[in-house]
């Protein structure tokens, strides 16, 4: 058999694998259907470091052991983190390997993607989303962490957690939620500073409670059709992008309302869109954009949320239950997110 195609069955035979469906089988277990909690982290406890996405660098990954250090926690680097594939962090079947790993791994209790950019859709039917379901722990990112977070969160119904990276900016406000909701395990209600320069704009005005479910949107409209993607019946989408032009944005919403996504949902939180563009005149505002999408739905609605690719950072519980208030721009937990 040439070595392409035995490669071939031999990835296809993970992947079935790694879609089947969690089923109990000892009393006691988890049903299938129950969203499970990952333990709160304590200092003395060690996170998994992983790169799922873009190259990451060797002083990258000593900035982040001297943070974690600093938080009281041990580091353990994933084996193929300083990998490289063309732009990858090396090839698809060993970086979905590093995540499995990780949470079969008895001595981590957390996984911390170092950085996002591109590649999480293709390792998506490499995980083995049944073990990941029998060894929940908390698993964190951002951008294009997204596709790991509601996969994860979909196949294996583990919360997940849409916050900072490792190389991100770990400022005190980002500092302060990741620590409130990982380490002490508050249901912690998320709003905005109150600065002048994080103001929200309300669309619609109304309070809604929901499963909150979302990240960053191209990632997002990118899994559109796939079996990666969580029921959005009664759940509250969060959204936020970068480097987009209004239009771009607007072909991805109408994307998400072809798909029938945004008329199941009963609330919509949009974080921040970093750097984007009107493009070229004539054009429309983000505003306008979000207000065509929004209005005609008839939910609460807001646009500003810290909630992106920005130095302050809410960490967002993805999965949970929470109740939003589209007139003050908040987010409040219903309960912990962690055990």
């Amino acid at each position: 058999m040439p070595s392409d195609r035995r490669q071939f069955l031999t990835t296809l035979g993970l992947a079935t694998l790694a879609t089947q469906v969690y089923l109990p089988t000892a009393q006691g277990e988890r049903s299938p259907h129950t969203i499970s909690k990952p333990s709160r982290l304590y200092k003395g406890d060690t996170i998994g470091l992983i790169a799922p996405a873009a190259i990451v660098t060797l002083e990258d990954i000593t900035i982040a052991q001297a943070l974690f250090a600093d938080l009281g926690l041990k580091v353990k680097l994933g084996a193929h983190i300083l990998d490289r594939y063309g732009y990858l962090a090396g090839k698809d079947i060993d970086r979905a390997q590093d995540i499995n790993t990780m949470f079969t791994d008895k001595t981590v209790k957390a996984i911390i993607a170092m950085r996002g950019g591109w590649g999480c859709n293709r390792i998506l039917p490499l995980l083995d989303y049944a073990s990941i379901r029998a060894h929940p722990k908390i698993f964190i990112g951002y951008s294009d962490i997204t596709s790991l977070l509601l996969a994860i969160n979909a196949r294996s119904r583990l919360i997940t957690f849409h916050g900072p990276v490792a190389t991100s900016t770990w400022n005190q406000f980002t500092l302060n939620y990741f620590q409130r909701l990982l380490f002490q395990g508050e249901a912690i209600k998320m709003q905005n500073l109150a600065d002048g320069e994080t103001r929200i704009e309300v669309i619609t005005p109304g309070k809604a409670r929901g499963k909150l479910i979302g990240g960053n949107l191209s990632v997002l409209s990118a899994m559109v059709g796939s079996p990666y993607l969580p029921s959005w019946n009664n759940s509250i989408l969060f959204l936020e992008e970068i480097s987009e032009d209004v239009y771009r944005v607007d072909r991805m919403l109408t994307q998400l309302k072809n798909a029938g996504i945004l008329n199941q949902i009963t609330g919509l939180i949009f974080g921040q869109c970093t750097n984007c563009s009107p493009g070229d005149e004539p054009n429309f505002t983000l505003k306008q954009i979000l207000e065509q999408h929004l209005i005609p739905l008839k939910i609460p609605a807001w646009y500003g949320s810290m909630i992106g690719h920005i130095k302050d950072k809410f960490t967002v519980p993805v999965g949970a239950e929470v109740e939003i208030d589209a007139q003050s721009g908040t987010i409040q937990m219903l309960a912990s997110a962690t055990i």
